[in-house]
């Protein structure tokens, strides 16, 4: 394991730098007081590489032909990952009781409802939305649902894709959800059923890339829960405006409950529920 009581410690200068290029590059933000914590994540990183300071490091990651591979490690490295089956319930009431049916109804001729689960992590939010969804007859019956779970972390995305998940993950789900959603393969372990895994598909997305996001479908509806927290005040408004552009006139957003577009946007309109308050793209 490596030291990092013995390893190159970051200076002011170097940790702004640091913070300043992951910022620009996906958004994620690193305050004054996660210093440490920058430090500690990537001080080993430091060593396996043989460079003897942050500046090396930093110089590497603005200029050598491996950098890009590299700001995939970082984002393995620095993403947060607390996430759970069934996080939200009462979001998730309102999901099914309120939005998918008032979705339905917006649709004639399009008899495709595509929803975002953008920034899934290892995947229990796409797969909690699939898991409600196959309980809604005349919905799978009438319409084709995609799900796209997507994230910046290639490791998350992994796990994700394997479906299989340890006690930690289930920590709002009921026994019957679990029985009823999830096989044991073997103790302590269980995976996502295969009829359930069908409606997701996983892909890698910076949400500040435009280019690629410009490749997406529009969407019906966009989750973006306990993802934008980490970003700063200008990431944060980029990555709202790239939302608004994917949602259909009428489409909503589902932040999570410490989250709000004050001070971010004005383009969505508030739209209260009796399960919950969420943002929609106003109907043109």
């Amino acid at each position: 394991m490596w030291d990092i009581s013995t390893g190159p410690k970051i200076t002011d200068d170097e940790f702004e730098s640091l913070r300043n290029l992951i910022r620009d590059r996906c958004g994620i933000y690193f305050d004054d007081g996660s210093r440490y914590i920058l430090e500690k994540r990537l001080s080993g990183r430091l060593k396996d590489l043989k460079f003897n300071s942050f500046k090396e490091y930093i110089f590497f990651l603005k200029y050598d032909k491996k950098k890009e591979d590299e700001f995939t490690f970082i984002y393995d490295v620095i993403t947060t990952n607390e996430t759970y089956f069934f996080r939200e319930d009462y979001q998730l009431k309102a999901f099914k009781e309120e939005i998918l049916p008032e979705i339905m109804s917006l649709k004639n001729f399009d008899k495709n409802i595509r929803i975002w689960s953008a920034g899934c992590s290892t995947g229990e939010e796409p797969y909690t939305i699939a898991m409600i969804i196959s309980e809604m007859p005349n919905l799978i019956q009438n319409f084709k649902v995609n799900i796209f779970g997507s994230d910046i972390s290639q490791r998350c995305l992994k796990i994700a894709r394997e479906a299989i998940y340890t006690q930690n993950s289930f920590r709002s789900t009921k026994e019957f959800q679990r029985s009823k959603y999830f096989d044991e393969i073997e103790p302590g372990k269980w995976q996502v059923k295969p009829y359930i895994r069908e409606y997701v598909s996983f892909g890698q997305l910076n949400l500040l890339d435009r280019t690629k996001m410009s490749i997406l479908p529009t969407m019906d509806i966009i989750f973006c829960r306990n993802v934008l927290i980490y970003f700063d005040i200008n990431s944060r408004k980029k990555v709202i405006e790239n939302f608004y552009d994917k949602l259909i006139p009428g489409g909503y957003l589902l932040l999570g409950h410490a989250e709000s577009l004050i001070n971010i946007s004005t383009d969505f309109t508030i739209k209260h529920f009796k399960n919950d308050m969420v943002y929609m793209k106003p109907r043109e």
